[in-house]
């Protein structure tokens, strides 16, 4: 036995999942205490997903979280976290319906209904990127014409930031022609994960992209760290007034795996407080991974 190896259990859980199928594949590491970054990095770069969440004990909160993309950490991801949470309450883990994460961005409040996870975010901050609007539209391959009329592109943050661009419809959502290159310059000056387009012409509240190459993440089939801004532009931006959106994700990719990630806004006098993003977590397959100790 070669010493200098160790095997590492990974779960794939699909996060976000609608009626059961479809969803974003998140890799989840239990019992990752005794992991260096090092080897997170590693575990994620042979799992090869968006993100994995590495689960370790927490002084102050239920869990410690980590994510790892193939080539970084992140401070937080929605579709790990979900697919961490909803799979700890599926085997039963975690026995309450509130729970909480550590993170090295701070602690969130995490919420089971049933087998679904939800987990907070912070009230939205809106940054104006009007002067960088054409290199944006060249970035997607549009044109001014095909954005949704009084709708300004924005980057919204409610824990990450996101570049927020509405669209007209959904023909002009499915055809865009990203240029990666392009997105990954925008993203790294304005220290975005990456873009979500969207748009409202569908039979969900939004139906959205989300490009970030600037974390190895060329398409992604759903973000709830991008679902909770989108959430509150609805609401602050183009005045729907609702508490809960479903927005689809996903649809429109090479391979589609239509997601359905739920947000739910909470607020006092018409203000957005905070809001909780969320869905379901389905077990796909277990993975052993091989890293050097």
């Amino acid at each position: 036995m070669d010493n200098s190896k160790k095997t590492i259990k990974v779960q794939i859980l699909n996060a976000f999942a609608d009626k059961g199928k479809g969803g974003n594949p998140a890799g989840v590491v239990l019992n990752a205490d005794k992991l260096s970054d090092e080897n997170k990095l590693e575990i994620s770069k042979k799992i090869g997903l968006s993100e994995t969440a590495f689960v370790s004990k927490s002084k102050t909160e239920d869990f410690k979280l980590d994510f790892f993309t193939p080539n970084k950490q992140i401070a937080h991801c929605g579709h790990a976290t979900v697919a961490t949470f909803s799979y700890l309450k599926q085997i039963g883990i975690l026995k309450n319906n509130s729970s909480s994460k550590e993170t090295i961005d701070g602690k969130r409040k995490i919420e089971i209904i049933g087998d679904l996870a939800f987990m907070e975010q912070l009230a939205p901050k809106y940054t104006d990127v009007v002067n960088k609007a054409s290199v944006i539209l060249k970035s997607l391959g549009l044109k001014k014409t095909d954005l949704i009329h009084n709708a300004p592109i924005q980057i919204v943050n409610t824990g990450n930031s996101f570049l927020l661009v509405p669209v007209k419809s959904s023909e002009v959502l499915k055809n865009i022609i990203p240029d990666f290159d392009l997105i990954r310059e925008v993203s790294d000056e304005f220290d975005l994960i990456g873009y979500y387009i969207f748009s409202t012409d569908t039979e969900h509240d939004a139906t959205s992209r989300m490009f970030g190459p600037r974390y190895g993440i060329l398409e992604e089939s759903g973000t709830g760290m991008a679902a909770g801004p989108l959430g509150c532009y609805l609401f602050d931006i183009l005045k729907i007034k609702k508490k809960s959106f479903n927005i689809q994700q996903g649809k429109y990719m090479k391979e589609p795996s239509p997601s359905l990630i739920i947000v739910k806004l909470r607020t006092e006098n018409e203000k957005i407080k905070d809001l909780m993003a969320g869905g379901k977590g389905i077990l796909n397959k277990e993975l052993d991974i091989e890293i050097n100790v």
